[in-house]
C-alpha cells in the first residue's frame, strides 16, 4: 500500500519549532485535508516529505521510502508547492519536456497533461506571459506528469477561476477514486469541506487533529435544530416545560439547542402537533476549525480574535 507516513517529525530553524513531533499517516483512495494557520508547520511538512528539507529528528516516508531514496521520483509522487518556481522564460510545453526527459518519462504524457489542465492551447507560450491560474494549471500539469500515485498540492486552488475550482475539485476526487493518496494544503474551509475525505490539522506545529471530514464537524458541533410549525407557541411552550433552550424566531423558523431533530419530532407528534419543517443543524468545517485552532493561531488581528471567541 503507498501511504504517506510522518513518524515523530520534528524539524528546528535555529530556536524556532517548525514541526514538532509529528505523527499521522495519509492514506490512498481518499482526499486527506492539510489544513492549519499560517505557521502551523503545513509547508515544512510537506517539504520534509518531499526531501526538500532534512528533519532534525523523526521519519517523513512515502511507500515505506524516504522521497530522496526514489529512482524516477516523478513516476512515484506528484506535488504542486509553489507555481511560480517555473521558469518564465520556458515554454508550458518545454518545462514540461525537461521534467519528463530528466525522470524517462514517455514524451507523449507531456500533451496529456497539458490537455488534462486545459492548457493545450497555449503550450508554445512562455510562462512568463501565464496569469496566476494559468501558472496553477501547469504546476499541477507537471504534478501529474509521471501518473504518481501519490499527489500532495499546496493551495491548489489559489488563482483559479470557478471553472478551475471546480476542474480541481473534480479531479482530486476522480484521484483518490483511482487508489491513489491525495494530500491538500488549503485555507479554503468552504471549499476544502467540498472534496475532502479525512482531515490533518496543525497548530503551531502540533498535530491537533487526524479524523474523517464528518466526524471532525460532528466533534466541535453543538446539537440544534431548526423547526417551523402551524402551532408555535404551544410547541415552544412544550419544549420550554420540558428544559428546552429556544432561540429567537427568525422568519416564523426557530432553533431549539441541545436537541436532535428526532426528540423535537417525537415531541411534536406526541402533542399532535403538525411540522412544516425539522432540520438538524451542523457547524460548517470552516466553523468547527476555527473552535479547535482559535488558540493556535500565529497571526490573528485584534478583531478577528475578539470574534472567534465570541462565538466559540
Amino acid at each position: 500500500m503507498t501511504s504517506i507516513d510522518v513518524q515523530d517529525l520534528t524539524k528546528e530553524y535555529g530556536t524556532t519549532r517548525a514541526v514538532d513531533a509529528l505523527t499521522f499517516s495519509v492514506r490512498p483512495g481518499r482526499v486527506t485535508g492539510f489544513l492549519g494557520p499560517n505557521g502551523a508547520g503545513k509547508s515544512t511538512t510537506m517539504r520534509l516529505v518531499l526531501g526538500l528539507d532534512r528533519p532534525t529528528s523523526g521519519t517523513a516516508t512515502v511507500g515505506g521510502r524516504h522521497y530522496t531514496g526514489l529512482t524516477d521520483p516523478l513516476r512515484h509522487v506528484g506535488a504542486l508547492l509553489d507555481a511560480q518556481a517555473a521558469h518564465g522564460s520556458r515554454t508550458a510545453r518545454n518545462h514540461l519536456l525537461a521534467l519528463a526527459v530528466s525522470n524517462r518519462l514517455p514524451v507523449r504524457r507531456v500533451d496529456e497533461v497539458l490537455d488534462e489542465a486545459g492548457l493545450a492551447s497555449v503550450a508554445g507560450k512562455r510562462i512568463k506571459t501565464f496569469s496566476l491560474g494559468m501558472r496553477q494549471r501547469l504546476g499541477i500539469a507537471a504534478a501529474l506528469l509521471g501518473d504518481p500515485e501519490v499527489v500532495l498540492l499546496d493551495e491548489p486552488s489559489n488563482g483559479l477561476d470557478p471553472e478551475g475550482i471546480i476542474w480541481i475539485r473534480e479531479l482530486m476526487r476522480r484521484l483518490a477514486r483511482e487508489g491513489r493518496t491525495v494530500l491538500v494544503s488549503s485555507h479554503l474551509m468552504n471549499e476544502t469541506a467540498t472534496f475532502a475525505d479525512h482531515l490533518v490539522v496543525l497548530g503551531r506545529g502540533r498535530l491537533l487533529a487526524d479524523r474523517p471530514m464528518a466526524a471532525f464537524i460532528e466533534a466541535h458541533s453543538h446539537p440544534r435544530v431548526r423547526v417551523r410549525t402551524t402551532d408555535p407557541d404551544r410547541l415552544r411552550s412544550i419544549l420550554t416545560g420540558k428544559g428546552y433552550a429556544l432561540g429567537e424566531a427568525v422568519e416564523d423558523r426557530w432553533t431549539v439547542e441541545g436537541a436532535r431533530a428526532e426528540e423535537i419530532g417525537a415531541i411534536a407528534a406526541g402533542a399532535g402537533i403538525p411540522v412544516l419543517e425539522l432540520a438538524d443543524e451542523q457547524a460548517s468545517l470552516e466553523q468547527a476549525y476555527l473552535a479547535l485552532t482559535a488558540d493556535e493561531t500565529q497571526f490573528k488581528a485584534a478583531a478577528t480574535a475578539a470574534a472567534s471567541r465570541q462565538e466559540a
